[in-house]
């Protein structure tokens, strides 16, 4: 989707980008190709030609941190397609509010494997900053209102400088609203049912003060299970998101 976007260039907008759309011009390689394109004359043409052969450079050098200021963050889903395979699902756990808490568990999938990292078992702020490095954008769910200001305040530089797609924004696009798990229901991803109603927080609480693995291994079950479903959120609202705009 990103190779269909005109919108990061300047005086485009969604209007302009549209018309682009519905006149033929579907992507880049349209909007080079085509000599003569209403609304853009010979100055402007040869402007936006550049432009977009400075976008598909920086594709073709996969860096997706070029895109980063050019997307709002309602707009980052269209770089998801692209960039898929180094896409880091992420979600924090911490010990209380956002306001006083610490982070408990960080957990991360790749697509393929997670990696959950535990405070004072394997949370080890200096080789996940090298471990993040690894990626071209970061999901989560409701994560610019919570996780990433919540990590960007209390460990500066850990999260790389590339582009970040919200679901819980992008959901709301497509009709989906509430939480997490109620747009998961809606979307018929089964969790296990133990987990249903799970208080991450007071799991961690137990476990600090009893040492009991038990609760220990379910919160981090409950971790995996939301960043392995944020994947499947994603697949299929990008696909709705594509067909309403194209």
């Amino acid at each position: 989707m990103i190779k269909n976007t005109f919108i990061i260039y300047d005086k485009i907008g969604k209007t302009k980008e549209k018309y682009l759309w519905n006149n033929g011009i579907k992507n880049w390689s349209d909007f080079l190709n085509t000599e003569n394109i209403r609304f853009f004359p010979k100055k402007s043409k040869s402007y936006y030609d550049r432009k977009i052969k400075e976008s598909a450079n920086a594709l073709q050098n996969y860096d997706s941190s070029y895109f980063k200021n050019k997307l709002s963050p309602l707009d980052s889903w269209r770089l998801y397609d692209y960039f898929r395979d180094d896409v880091i699902f992420l979600d924090i756990e911490i010990s209380g509010s956002s306001k006083n808490g610490h982070i408990t568990v960080f957990g991360m999938y790749d697509g393929y494997d997670t990696k959950i990292m535990i405070k004072d078992i394997n949370l080890d702020f200096i080789s996940l900053k090298k471990f993040l490095l690894n990626f071209k954008l970061i999901i989560t769910f409701n994560g610019s209102s919570f996780d990433i200001p919540f990590i960007k305040k209390r460990h500066k530089g850990l999260i790389p400088d590339i582009p970040h797609f919200d679901l819980r924004h992008a959901c709301k696009k497509v009709g989906l609203s509430g939480g997490l798990k109620q747009i998961e229901k809606k979307l018929g991803i089964r969790r296990n049912d133990y987990l249903e109603n799970f208080d991450p927080i007071s799991y961690w609480n137990i476990f600090r003060h009893t040492g009991n693995k038990k609760y220990l291994n379910q919160l981090i079950e409950y971790n995996e299970e939301d960043v392995i479903n944020l994947k499947k959120i994603a697949t299929h609202v990008t696909k709705e998101l594509k067909k309403s705009v194209l």
